[in-house]
């Protein structure tokens, strides 16, 4: 099948048509992400993110559900008492920027969304506005890092997967600064950019070396890393209660784009490979590591080893993004 945007706005369309038949409480619905780019596909696979506002609390959260081997729906849920209150959402670094980043509105009750959006939008862009955005992510980055340090989980995976959850939001805390933060897949093919918007092109170089050491993978490698890696994300699909990251309708969507940045932008690649290996591996406890989950930490320098090495070097790129902030406040004359 030949996917388009086309086609993958026919697909939003026809799945909000169907729900919006069958559940009276929708409000609206919006569509983000990358289907509203120039290039929704990364490896010929993409997701359709959509938001659907409840008049009342929603049954679930977050919706997984496939349409094809390469294309399915990520459904977010969100009662509309989420949204009552918009100077809290003008610094709510997720909903409200993706909010105001001119979504694609595909259903609205009584102009619910116009109303709403005019009101999140109202100083959204100021200063102030911007920082209260940053600023959290920062402070989030820092509280994970410290409670690695003083309450590490016995869990390898899992403390591994805390100190690459530190190092997002440390990178989303500069994200901020020049647009909404930066998702998953598209993470590190986009965050050069946000560093050198403001002024700070090194910072990629030194968030780089936290997760990957100084040199990309080999052809080898990546061989010898790709089918274990694929096993432990079908395992993990598998298992009650999976996280939706993990859902098998999102396999292809992860393999297929690693497939197709190993080569080209190896650090994108390695950013996708980490952090999904680490969840999954962290979602099944009682399985023994595969041989190549050992052997991929010890090539990017994140073995237990040298674990605590990385750490320090992750505690001074903390002060370094705290630092760059309070420049950007005093330089945007915020005291």
């Amino acid at each position: 099948m030949r996917i388009t945007r086309d086609l993958l706005l026919k697909l939003a369309r026809d799945t909000v048509s169907s729900r919006t038949r069958n559940d009276r409480s929708l409000l609206c619905v919006y569509l983000t992400g990358s289907v509203l780019s120039e290039e929704p596909l990364l490896g010929g696979t993409t997701d359709i993110d959509l938001i659907f506002v409840h008049s009342d609390e929603p049954y679930t959260e977050r919706e997984i559900q496939r349409l094809s081997d390469d294309v399915h729906l990520d459904i977010a849920h969100y009662g509309q008492a989420r949204f009552h209150t918009p100077r809290h959402l003008r610094s709510d670094a997720w909903l409200g920027s993706f909010l105001c980043a001119r979504p694609l509105v595909l259903y609205d009750v009584q102009h619910w969304f116009d109303y709403t959006q005019a009101s999140v939008f109202s100083h959204f862009e100021q200063p102030e506005m911007v920082l209260q955005r940053a600023r959290p992510l920062a402070e989030a980055a820092r509280q994970t890092w410290f409670e690695l340090q003083t309450n590490p989980p016995e869990h390898s995976a899992r403390a591994l997967l805390q100190y690459l959850r530190t190092l997002e939001q440390a990178a989303n805390a500069i994200a901020c600064l020049s647009g909404a933060p930066l998702t998953e897949r598209r993470f590190w093919l986009r965050f050069p950019a946000r560093a050198e918007a403001i002024g700070q092109p090194e910072l990629a170089v030194s968030m780089t070396t936290l997760f990957q050491g100084n040199e990309p993978p080999s052809a080898d490698d990546w061989q010898t890393w790709l089918p274990a890696w694929s096993e432990t994300l079908r395992t993990a699909a598998q298992q009650p209660g999976a996280p939706p990251r993990l859902a098998a309708a999102r396999r292809a969507y992860y393999e297929r784009a690693v497939q197709a940045l190993c080569n080209e932008a190896p650090t994108a690649a390695v950013w996708i490979m980490l952090r999904t290996w680490a969840l999954a591996q962290a979602s099944l406890p009682d399985l023994a590591p595969a041989p190549a989950w050992e052997a991929l930490r010890q090539t990017l320098g994140l073995s237990e080893a040298a674990f605590e090495a990385r750490l320090t070097a992750l505690d001074g790129l903390l002060d370094q993004v705290e630092s760059i902030l309070d420049d950007w406040a005093r330089q945007n004359g915020i005291a």
